[in-house]
């Protein structure tokens, strides 16, 4: 920590956070309210929720969560990366009825809920530990596409005749040949908004929302065009070899609410809990949110500028209580979402609080100002959501996985394939597979697949030795990282590399982090014996394994 950081004291959660730092937090949580209306109304109608789903999710992630979670500046309520596992839930348990797929799926949330609330007791928060980087972020990629594909025809105001991935994936030009002009110059003009903001870098423009633009141009398109009354028009093209064609606009491509706010809430129906669907809904949601929140958690804390930690077990709890309580009154799931972190940071939170101000926020705007929701084009909904499916499938993951070396990009590519072809659980673990087939094949023996072996020594009582035996990979070396976690700050962690065989990327990712970290926390960290290993590619934290020349 800097000299300038550690004059500073370091604001705390409670309520002398609050009369500290009010201020600071409760703008920085204004300004991410801002952000997050749109995106949870978008991320609830993609999901085949209502609407109001979305906000019921994030005002109790920012209400109720803020006070319970073992985070300290990240917003807390519903994601892009849910939105597959969701419809998917909605789709197989509803079988063609969204209403009682919806009812069903609060059912499978709530018990997805209770699990995450054990997880969380049962000191699960290293979840993400077991899961390899390039699957991860494969899984993601997926995601990306899978959005994209739902949320381009809404975008074009067409809908797909088929509700299946590959097959709304094929229908994509389809759609752009017969798209509904009006409806499109709105989602296109949010599209252009997002990617030319992107660019913009005046911090004081910046810390105008993109997505409140993206909605304040829908909203003053949509006037123009009065989507308010159902009406025909005629577009006629100047050439005179295309046909004329008549388009039907109206509230039908408007965001649609209740009158009442009240009846904005519906109730789980477990009439499905024997099923095998319920089941795998359950696992999907409790799985997806679990490892997002922890992924996304870990990220914001190295955001922090005053260097704290997460309590990941508590976090991961506060979800689930979060989560318990949306299910019962009709919201989505929610996780630690980490582009509204990410600007909460750079608003300048300081504490848990500007999450409760962003859900106390959105709570007030619903109920004095509903019908402005009303007045939001569902195609500047689905601009927000293609742009965000596009930053999770960019080329620029691809090229970076490619960097790491190519047996990360077979990995990520595989998963995404295995995702896209059958559903996100049997895709992560087609991904996992194959991990696990590359390491066989570089002679990684089995005893080593879920076992590590390592040395923990003490030279002198500020020294700290880990000795690494044989291969240390994604799937054995969380009793490693446990034992890291438990030692105290500001002491010497050497690693010594001399003895392993092999080092998988997602070990060398958490050793480089750890190393980072304990230097933040005024202690050292150092590796050695990596001139006894060789690396897969360029990057500095790609696959080590030990040389031919070394292992003679």
């Amino acid at each position: 920590m800097s000299k300038a950081e550690s004059s500073v004291s370091v604001p705390q959660n409670g309520f002398p956070g609050l009369l500290e730092n009010w201020r600071s937090d409760m703008t920085a949580g204004f300004l991410v309210f801002l952000i997050a209306l749109p995106l949870c109304l978008g991320i609830a109608m993609a999901s085949g929720f209502p609407p109001m789903s979305g906000i019921i999710s994030a005002v109790i992630g920012g209400v109720v969560v803020s006070r319970i979670s073992g985070s300290y500046v990240t917003i807390n309520g519903p994601a892009a990366g849910l939105i597959v596992v969701i419809l998917s839930a909605v789709q197989s348990l509803g079988e063609g009825d969204a209403m009682a797929g919806y009812h069903y799926t609060l059912a499978a949330i709530l018990v997805a809920s209770l699990l995450q609330i054990l997880m969380g007791l049962l000191k699960a928060g290293r979840l993400n530990a077991y899961f390899p980087a390039s699957v991860v972020h494969g899984m993601l990629a997926a995601i990306g596409i899978i959005i994209m594909a739902k949320q381009i025809h809404v975008m074009l105001g067409v809908r797909p005749e088929s509700s299946e991935i590959l097959p709304t994936i094929a229908e994509i030009p389809h759609s752009l040949a017969n798209l509904n002009p009006e409806i499109s110059l709105i989602g296109f003009s949010g599209l252009a908004i997002l990617m030319l903001w992107a660019l913009v870098r005046n911090p004081k423009l910046k810390r105008i929302p993109g997505p409140l633009l993206v909605i304040a141009v829908g909203m003053a398109l949509e006037r123009y065009f009065d989507l308010d009354h159902e009406h025909v028009y005629m577009f006629m093209p100047d050439q005179a070899f295309l046909p004329h064609h008549e388009y039907t606009v109206g509230p039908r491509f408007l965001v649609s609410l209740p009158n009442d706010v009240l009846s904005s809430f519906y109730f789980p129906d477990f009439g499905k809990i024997g099923t095998t669907a319920f089941w795998g809904a359950v696992i999907s949601i409790c799985l997806v949110g679990s490892l997002e929140t922890l992924l996304s958690t870990t990220a914001v804390d190295k955001l922090d500028p005053y260097k704290r930690y997460s309590d990941l077990n508590r976090d991961l709890t506060a979800v689930g209580v979060g989560n318990l309580l949306a299910s019962l009154v009709g919201g989505l799931p929610m996780i630690a979402e980490i582009v509204r972190s990410s600007a909460n940071v750079s608003d300048g939170a300081k504490t848990g609080w500007a999450n409760f101000f962003h859900g106390l926020f959105l709570g007030i705007f619903v109920l004095f100002f509903p019908w402005l929701i009303h007045e939001i084009p569902l195609a500047s909904l689905a601009s927000l959501l293609v742009y965000t499916g596009f930053r999770l499938a960019s080329p620029k993951e691809f090229a970076k996985t490619m960097d790491i070396g190519r047996e990360q990009l077979v990995i990520f590519v595989i998963t995404i394939v295995g995702v896209l072809s059958t559903d996100l659980l049997v895709g992560v673990l087609i991904g996992i597979l194959t991990k696990v087939m590359i390491h066989l094949a570089r002679g990684v023996k089995l005893g080593n697949l879920l076992k590590i072996s390592y040395e923990m020594t003490y030279p002198d009582p500020d020294t700290i030795q880990v000795r690494i035996q044989g291969s240390a990979i994604f799937s054995n070396f969380i009793a490693l990282k446990s034992e890291l976690a438990e030692l105290p700050d500001g002491k010497t962690v050497i690693f010594d590399l001399s003895d392993a065989f092999l080092i998988d990327h997602t070990v060398m990712e958490f050793i480089e982090h750890y190393r980072k970290d304990s230097i933040d926390r005024g202690g050292q960290c150092r590796i050695c014996g990596m001139d006894s290993l060789e690396a897969s590619s360029s990057h500095p934290l790609s696959v080590r394994r030990k040389s031919a020349l070394s292992h003679k």
